[in-house]
């Protein structure tokens, strides 16, 4: 028997700590578990999309989806007709796996070819006479609320307005205050509403943009913090401040929980450190500095990150069509491997090549990832030995692809034995 036996509470004798010092314990750390809580509150549990599609103001219509669909389809069935093309246009292997993505993909471009729609009335749309812009604003959020209303709208959608620097502050508030007024008066704000601030580079700008729908909220009768928004990451201040602190972990506690999602700007950022035209990318150093930042600043808040874009566009003959496709299909799967599960989409025709990269991504790794979330479940050990944190990356691995339509429910739970509710619970959703 060990010199010191335990009833349950304490040992039986010999030192101890006192009743005393673990109340002072839990007196000290109530703050700081408060604070945890509120910091950092995990996943919020729902669907994040694969990609935005961004469409300036004036180009946005009724059937701007369903065009982008018809056109990524078009050019899909050109230049990747068959898995063996689509197999030469990436310079990869034709394989079952390369099979099976080809006819999914196929599939997604039908059923839903844009998870995530910003009507830009920033730069995309430029300066314009206050009443064309008006008017614009207008025109969006009732095309917004029919599409809704028809459900022929995609799961995410919103607008990005002007920045709220002092030469486009009053323009970007006005257009704002328009398309929410709107929408509440042909529907409501639909469920996947998103709104997206650019160019921040002060944390001062995300709090003004917090009391602004603050009492919008008040006015319209609105529960608290049911408008969220988006923080633009495109300026150097929002990575690294005048202080040399950390701005944008900063301006994710500025937003007071409203921040939804941290979005790269690539050519905004890369030009303000000097990156010259040619060598603006998403995999430049200077960009993977500044997502390195965002990563670490959002990891655990609910607030997610999206990569930016590439403005190689997939045009012309078959050769370029197929460079830029690669260009593309290697820059989404390379945001993948390093956790920046959004990214940004320009033009229809980069829409095959987001989803080959998202549904091989997830179709690949399924059968390995099942394999140790069953063996976790099971606690039946294997190859490698995971831990809870790995369960939910796993978890959320799988929870992904299913969301995308990359992997089918019934696949996962014939590899995992687990239902939907159990991988949400395993993912901490």
């Amino acid at each position: 028997m060990s010199q010191v036996e335990v009833d349950g509470h304490g040992p039986t004798h010999g030192a101890s700590f006192s009743a005393e010092a673990r109340a002072a314990v839990e007196a000290l750390l109530a703050p700081v578990d408060a604070d945890l809580a509120r910091r950092y509150p995990g996943d919020p549990g729902t669907r994040q999309p694969v990609h935005t599609v961004y469409v300036p103001a004036d180009a946005f219509g009724a059937d701007t989806v369903r065009d982008w669909g018809r056109r990524a389809l078009e050019v899909f069935d050109t230049h990747a007709a068959t898995p063996a093309e689509l197999a030469r246009a990436l310079g990869t292997a034709e394989d079952a796996l390369l099979a099976d993505v080809h006819a999914r993909v196929r599939a997604k471009l039908e059923r839903e070819p844009v998870e995530d729609l910003r009507i830009d009335f920033e730069d995309g749309y430029g300066p314009r006479p206050d009443a064309e812009e008006d008017a614009a604003a207008v025109r969006a959020a009732e095309l917004v609320a029919a599409a809704v209303a028809e459900g022929t709208a995609p799961p995410y959608v919103g607008i990005r307005v002007k920045c709220l620097e002092a030469p486009v502050r009053a323009r970007g508030i006005r257009t704002l205050e328009l398309f929410l007024t709107t929408l509440l008066a042909n529907g409501g704000l639909p469920d996947g509403l998103v709104l997206t601030l650019p160019k921040v580079t002060y944390a001062e700008q995300v709090t003004a943009l917090v009391r602004l729908l603050e009492d919008f909220e008040r006015r319209a009768g609105l529960p608290a913090g049911r408008i969220g928004f988006e923080i633009q990451i495109e300026t150097t201040q929002a990575i690294l401040g005048a202080d040399g602190r950390a701005t944008v972990a900063r301006m994710i506690e500025a937003s007071e929980g409203r921040a939804t999602g941290l979005h790269y700007g690539t050519f905004d950022y890369s030009a303000a450190c000097g990156v010259g035209a040619a060598h603006q990318s998403m995999d430049h150093p200077v960009a993977d500095h500044a997502k390195a930042v965002m990563q670490v600043a959002a990891a655990g808040t609910g607030v997610r990150l999206s990569d930016g874009s590439t403005n190689v566009i997939p045009t012309g003959p078959a050769e370029r069509v197929h460079a830029a496709w690669k260009l593309h299909h290697d820059l989404v799967r390379r945001s993948l491997a390093r956790a920046y599960y959004q990214g940004w989409d320009m033009h229809p025709a980069h829409l095959p090549t987001r989803y080959v990269a998202v549904y091989s991504f997830y179709r690949e790794g399924l059968e390995t990832a099942a394999a140790r979330l069953a063996a976790y479940v099971a606690k039946a050990g294997g190859d490698v030995m995971d831990e809870p944190a790995t369960a939910r990356a796993l978890s959320g691995y799988l929870l992904r692809g299913l969301d995308c339509g990359a992997v089918d429910l019934a696949e996962v739970t014939a590899l995992t034995g687990l239902d939907r509710a159990r991988l949400d619970a395993l993912a901490g959703r």
